[in-house]
C-alpha cells in the first residue's frame, strides 16, 4: 500500500527541532544498542545492495528484509524497515560516484518514524524502539521548539550522540504563506570570495550592519587563515596531545561560517520583507567545475560555502513569504546598469568598475548585485506572465482559434 503525506505535510515547509534527551545510565545504554544495531543493519543491507546492484526501495526490501533480520540480533521489524530505506536514500544521489559499498560509522545517527517512537507532550517525554524494548525519555528544548513539536505535524526524527549529549532532530511541517507580488523590485546579492555577499542597496555583509564580534570579510579572512595554520601545525605534530587539540577544535570554523550565513540570510530577507522586494542571487552550481582559479587560491575557492547562504536565503525567504529568484550569473559584474555595456574592459581591478560605455563608476560587487536585481525582475516578470516571450503556443493558438459551426460548412 503506497504512504500518501498529508495536504498539510505536501503544501508546508519543512523544518528541523532539535531536543536533549536527559535519559538515565540504563536507558543510555539501551539507546546506544539501538544505534549500533540499526548502523549494522543497514550496513549488512548496503553489503547486500551492492552486490546485487538492487538500489530502489522495493526492490531492496523483498532482497534483503529476511536476511538481515536473521544476520542482525535484536533488530525489529519498523527498524529493518527503516534500514532499508536508509540505505536506499544514500545510493540515491551518489550511485554514480560509488565505488565500493557504502559503510555506515558504528555510531552515526539513525532514523526514527512514528512507528518507532510516540511522544507524551505533557509529561515531556518520547518513547523510543530499543532492542530491548521501549524506553521512555525526558526531552528539552527552547520555548518556540517545544510549541512546534506540540501543534504542528511530525515527521521523521533523527537520533544523535554527539560529545556524550543526547540529541532527538524531529522533522515538522510549517504552514507555507502565500508569496507577496515584489512590487518594488528585487534586492540583489552578490556572492563572492573577497565580500561574502554585498547587496544591490550598498550593505557589505558581514559588516556593521550585522551583530557580533566579526568585524567585516577581512576579519573572516583572517580567521579562517588563523584556523588552517593551526590545523596544519597541529597536523605535522601528530602527537596525543596535538590529536587532543584537533578534536577540540573540529567544527568550530564550520559553526562559525553558518552562523555567519544566518546572519546574512536573515538581513537580507528582512530588508527585502520591509521594502516589499523579492530576493535574487545567482545560480552558482558547479562554479567550482568552471573557475580555474591558482593553486594558491584553490582551498579559499573550494572551501567558501556559497551553497549554504543560498539554502538559507531560500528557506528564510520561503517562510516570509518573499520572492526568490536565482538568476544566471554571466557577465554580471562586467555589465553596465545603466547603458548595458559588457566588457572586459569595465573591470580595471579586482575591486573596481568603471564603464567604457557611458562611465559609470563604482564597487565592482556593488554593480554585480544591482545587475542580479535587475535579472531577478525581469526574470520574475517572465515566470509569472503567461506568455511573456511571444514564442508559438500552441494553447495560445488554440484559444484564439474560432469555435467551430455545429451544423459544419
Amino acid at each position: 500500500m503506497a504512504i500518501r503525506r498529508s495536504a498539510a505535510k505536501r503544501q508546508g515547509l519543512p523544518s528541523v527541532v532539535q531536543f536533549r534527551l536527559a535519559p538515565t545510565l540504563a536507558q543510555a545504554d539501551a539507546l546506544a544498542a539501538a544505534v549500533l544495531v540499526s548502523n549494522q543493519a543497514a550496513t549488512v543491507v548496503s553489503r547486500l545492495s551492492w552486490q546485487q546492484r538492487t538500489f530502489t526501495v522495493l526492490e531492496l526490501h523483498r532482497l534483503t528484509y529476511h536476511p538481515v533480520r536473521a544476520q542482525v540480533a535484536g533488530l525489529g521489524a519498523q527498524a529493518a524497515v527503516r534500514a532499508i530505506a536508509r540505505v536506499a536514500g544514500a545510493y540515491a544521489n551518489r550511485r554514480a560516484t560509488k565505488k565500493r559499498a557504502h559503510i555506515f560509522r558504528p555510531h552515526g545517527a539513525i532514523p526514527y518514524d512514528a512507528r518507532l517512537m510516540s511522544w507524551n507532550r505533557d509529561a515531556r517525554t518520547v518513547s523510543l524502539w530499543t532492542p530491548t524494548g521501549r524506553v521512555t525519555v525526558p526531552y528539552t528544548g527552547r520555548e518556540e521548539d517545544l510549541k512546534a513539536v506540540d501543534t504542528l505535524p511530525i515527521g521523521e526524527a533523527d537520533l544523535i550522540f554527539r560529545r556524550g549529549v543526547w540529541l532527538l532532530q524531529v522533522a515538522v511541517t510549517l504552514p507555507k504563506p502565500a508569496v507577496c507580488e515584489p512590487v518594488n523590485g528585487f534586492v540583489g546579492v552578490d556572492q563572492g570570495v573577497a565580500n561574502l555577499a554585498v547587496t544591490s542597496d550598498g550593505a557589505v555583509l558581514p559588516g556593521p550592519a550585522l551583530p557580533g564580534p566579526i568585524g567585516g570579510n577581512g576579519h573572516v579572512r583572517t580567521l579562517r587563515e588563523r584556523r588552517h595554520r593551526q590545523r596544519r601545525r597541529l597536523q605535522a605534530k601528530g602527537t596525543p596531545a596535538a590529536r587532543r587539540v584537533l578534536r577540540r577544535l573540529s567544527g568550530r570554523e564550520h559553526r562559525m561560517m553558518t552562523h555567519l550565513n544566518h546572519q546574512i540570510s536573515k538581513h537580507v530577507v528582512r530588508e527585502a520583507e520591509r521594502t516589499g522586494r523579492g530576493v535574487a542571487l545567482e545560480e552558482l552550481q558547479g562554479i567550482r567545475g568552471r573557475v580555474r582559479a591558482h593553486r594558491l587560491q584553490r582551498r579559499t575557492l573550494h572551501n567558501w560555502a556559497l551553497a549554504q547562504q543560498i539554502a538559507f536565503t531560500r528557506y528564510k525567504a520561503e517562510r516570509a513569504g518573499v520572492a526568490f529568484m536565482l538568476v544566471d550569473p554571466a557577465h554580471t559584474s562586467q555589465a553596465c546598469p545603466d547603458c548595458g555595456c559588457v566588457s572586459r574592459a569595465n573591470r580595471p581591478a579586482r575591486g573596481r568598475f568603471v564603464c567604457t560605455g557611458c562611465g559609470l563608476a563604482g564597487h565592482a560587487d556593488h554593480i554585480a548585485a544591482r545587475n542580479i536585481a535587475a535579472r531577478g525582475a525581469a526574470g520574475w516578470a517572465a515566470v509569472n506572465q503567461p506568455h511573456a516571450t511571444g514564442l508559438p503556443s500552441a494553447r495560445r493558438d488554440r484559444e484564439s482559434k474560432p469555435p467551430a459551426s455545429a451544423g459544419g460548412s
